[in-house]
């Protein structure tokens, strides 16, 4: 997230002899994105970041894709996915291509080990349960209804409150802002639907001096490595910089509405490469007279539509539950499905909360998916259409 933040103790400039009360060096770290010309951060640990007492390959990370068949419209239920495990271990990859996967996860667990993926932002959208992540960078509290947006590099650890649910993406390309919704020294603009008061980065950092035998799964090049460490992962004195791990609610984005309907864009959350997060939210609904609330048909050509349901009721959409998620591919129209348009006139606002990523690659299948697809979701456009 480009702004600076900073926690615990840091030398007065970079680069320079930082020392601690025994007289020996802090480890400087420089960790960023895109070389040198991205944003980054420096840490200052206690132990020298590089040390690892043994590196063990776990096996392939890579999603395995099935033959997507005929062009269709899709709906998968994910209600009653196994629950149990922890964050990690649970999630289930149901999309993907090179750009972005995405799945779900419903632990029931807090993580014992240490978990890095270092050839992929994540993006941990907890529909229910809170706890917090825990990092190099510090605590980061979340409750239901937080984006929290992990960069590439970041060791962390998830400590659950209780049973959880969360909608998982993987991006191979940073998670900002939209651009439009940026000056050109990265602040958000006035006309933007949140600002940064309502971005949380780590509010408390956790510093770590024990050693012993600490395990931490690093996923790169699409296979895992289990490294075990002499010493806790954890043991930064102080960081500053514009990277690391932070934290938005859904609650917190502020539609922006007009006279008549819409279009995806302006729930437009997050950019990341080639695709888009955005937030369906309770709004009011288009208010010129002849106004008709419902969206119209469109052909998203150049673009996958993906939509997790998290709650309330979609006018547009019938037989769609709570924790569905729906694929509308590129290569035919969708939209409302028949009567939603003419029942929504004269509807005053809508309570729905949705995510929706759209991509600009098609995305593929994995046999999870195929597991939980439901059966007739295409023919819902055909059956019995009041408005001819």
């Amino acid at each position: 997230m480009p702004f600076y933040q900073r926690l615990g103790h840091v030398p007065h400039k970079r680069h320079t002899q930082f020392r601690k009360p025994d007289g020996k060096l802090y480890r400087e770290e420089v960790m960023g994105l895109e070389g040198f010309h991205g944003i980054q951060s420096i840490l200052y640990h206690h132990f020298l970041p590089p040390r690892v007492l043994r590196a063990e390959l776990v096996g392939s990370a890579k999603p395995e894709y099935v033959e997507f068949g005929p062009i269709r419209h899709r709906a998968f239920t994910t209600a009653n996915v196994p629950a149990g495990g922890d964050p990690v271990s649970s999630r289930v990859t149901l999309l993907g291509n090179n750009d972005v996967t995405i799945g779900v996860s419903r632990p029931t667990e807090s993580m014992t080990g240490f978990y890095r993926n270092a050839q992929a932002y994540e993006v941990w959208f907890a529909h229910e349960g809170s706890g917090e992540l825990l990092s190099q960078f510090g605590r980061l509290p979340f409750s239901a209804g937080d984006y929290v947006v992990i960069p590439f590099g970041v060791t962390w650890q998830m400590q659950l409150a209780g049973p959880a649910r969360f909608l998982v993406i993987e991006a191979t390309g940073q998670i900002a802002p939209p651009k439009r919704y940026r000056n050109q020294f990265g602040q958000l603009l006035e006309h933007a639907p949140y600002c940064e008061r309502d971005i949380r980065g780590p509010g408390e950092l956790l510093t770590f001096t024990d050693t012993g035998e600490f395990e931490v799964l690093v996923k790169v090049r699409d296979q895992l490595t289990r490294h075990v460490l002499d010493h806790h992962p954890f043991d930064v004195v102080g960081w500053d910089g514009y990277l690391y791990p932070w934290a938005f609610s859904i609650h917190d984005f502020e539609p922006i509405t007009g006279r008549i309907h819409q279009p995806p864009p302006v729930h437009q959350t997050f950019e990341g490469h080639n695709f888009v997060i955005c937030s369906f939210v309770p709004r009011l609904f288009d208010y010129h007279p002849e106004a008709i609330p419902a969206p119209y048909n469109h052909s998203n050509v150049n673009s996958d539509e993906v939509i997790y349901y998290c709650d309330g009721n979609f006018m547009s959409r019938r037989g769609i539950e709570r924790c569905d998620i729906t694929l509308h591919p590129a290569g035919l129209p969708h939209g409302p499905q028949p009567g939603s348009t003419e029942a929504s006139i004269g509807a005053k606002e809508t309570r729905e909360l949705a995510v929706m990523i759209d991509t600009f690659h098609p995305l593929h299948l994995t046999t999870a998916a195929l597991e939980l697809e439901k059966a007739g979701y295409m023919d819902s456009w055909s059956v019995g259409d009041p408005e001819g």
